[in-house]
């Protein structure tokens, strides 16, 4: 879920994991964890109102004090002026998860053991298509720009086709396509 739209203290806000925010003075102490009321999840496919399975989790970072908003009253050819001012008491809170998983441990990589790093190599070699180079499937665009200088034309068109089917990566079909044009200028 990449976000979700909660209710603390009867007003809506839209969130992320990982987002600061200010609401309105929570009865809470600093550092204390909450689930406020997921009203809408959406990012992974169609929104999903009112999920029963899915809890977002808030921490409370600490009290602060809005900005300060001057009223003034005026009454003209009177002499009446009259000045008060107002600072609204806020929370501010992180949304440390959507749907259970911590943000913290999404980020971290997971240590690959040794059966599934020999797996995936040899299924990545069946998947990919004859006349493809070594490892193509795994290689960023950047690595595709880079080594394409250096592949004969049939690979090219090979890897052209490929990521025209598959991956589609802008960056990628714009280096193949000009690795073509410029194999084609020099013969």
């Amino acid at each position: 879920m990449t976000y979700a739209i909660i209710k603390v203290a009867g007003k809506q806000y839209r969130v992320r994991e990982g987002e600061r925010l200010l609401v309105d003075r929570l009865a809470q102490d600093n550092g204390a964890t909450f689930s406020p009321t997921v009203l809408l999840v959406g990012g992974d496919g169609a929104p999903v109102l009112g999920p029963s399975d899915v809890k977002v989790t808030a921490k409370v970072l600490g009290a602060v004090k809005g900005p300060k908003i001057r009223i003034g009253k005026y009454k003209k050819r009177t002499g009446y002026r009259r000045h008060t001012g107002f600072r609204a008491s806020l929370t501010q809170i992180q949304i440390e998860s959507i749907g259970g998983k911590p943000a913290r441990a999404a980020a971290e990589p997971k240590a690959k053991s040794e059966p599934e790093k020999a797996a995936k190599p040899a299924a990545a070699v069946s998947a990919a298509p004859a006349g493809v180079p070594a490892g193509y499937a795994e290689m960023t665009v950047a690595e595709i720009k880079s080594s394409a200088s250096d592949w004969d034309n049939d690979a090219l068109a090979a890897a052209l086709a490929y990521e025209q089917e598959h991956g589609k990566r802008k960056g990628a079909l714009a280096a193949l396509e000009s690795a073509i044009a410029h194999e084609e200028g020099e013969s």
